[in-house]
């Protein structure tokens, strides 16, 4: 397990993560209610507070949730398996800011365009539109238009689902999310985390997930995950 790490990494390192994949995800996606048929995974920046540090703590420090913390960027497919992880960031980095630094539309490129046939990812309003990258209209963008408000409503619904892989890893490693065991100067506070990652889509693949019900499409069995 302990060179499995760069599984969530880069999307590339995932063999089992080819075109009839994005396929099969997009699909299971789109007959839940996505009007777009190319849209594979959903992309978010989650917040994990930390032990206030003794150093750098403007740095670490939310505004919006008014806590210490870094931040983690996922990307989570509809089976549940999160297929890449970057951080852990500052906490008062922004989302976009996040996903410029993280390289991760660049592997999007090499990754997701085939011939003239393009799978993209969902995110919130934190992110910027982009080929491979779409989010929610904004309000004015979606004023006095029935199609972009049916297409919010439409991705809300399938939003709220995708929570429930975002909050899956603090369900089976609690201490990743309880700040006094999380000291960034003492600890390797982001590698736990890619570890307790990396298990739990072990866990996925295994048990399955709320995802892969709700969606109706399994994860790869676990020597595949694996590249076993």
């Amino acid at each position: 397990m302990a060179n499995k790490g760069h599984l969530l990494q880069r999307l590339g390192n995932n063999a089992w993560l080819n075109e009839e994949k994005l396929r099969q995800y997009s699909e299971a996606i789109h007959l839940k209610g996505a009007p777009m048929d190319n849209v594979w995974g959903f992309i978010d920046g989650t917040i994990r507070p930390i032990c206030r540090p003794t150093i750098n703590q403007r740095q670490y420090y939310s505004g919006h949730k008014r806590v210490h913390c870094v931040k983690y960027q996922s990307l989570l497919c509809p089976d549940g398996i999160v297929v890449s992880l970057k951080g852990a960031y500052p906490g008062a980095r922004h989302d976009a800011g996040m996903f410029r630094e993280s390289g991760l539309y660049e592997e999007l490129e090499e990754f997701a365009v085939f011939g003239n046939r393009n799978y993209v990812i969902y995110g919130d309003q934190g992110y910027g539109l982009r080929q491979l990258l779409i989010r929610p209209f904004t309000q004015h963008e979606v004023a006095n238009n029935v199609n972009r408000q049916h297409f919010n409503n439409a991705m809300s619904s399938l939003r709220v689902s995708v929570e429930w892989g975002f909050n899956k890893i603090i369900k089976e490693f609690a201490f990743l999310d309880f700040k006094k065991n999380q000291k960034l100067l003492l600890q390797e506070v982001g590698t736990m985390y890619l570890v307790g990652m990396l298990l739990t889509n072990c866990h996925i693949c295994l048990y399955g997930s709320q995802q892969s019900s709700y969606f109706d499409i399994q994860p790869p069995v676990l020597e595949i995950y694996l590249g076993n």
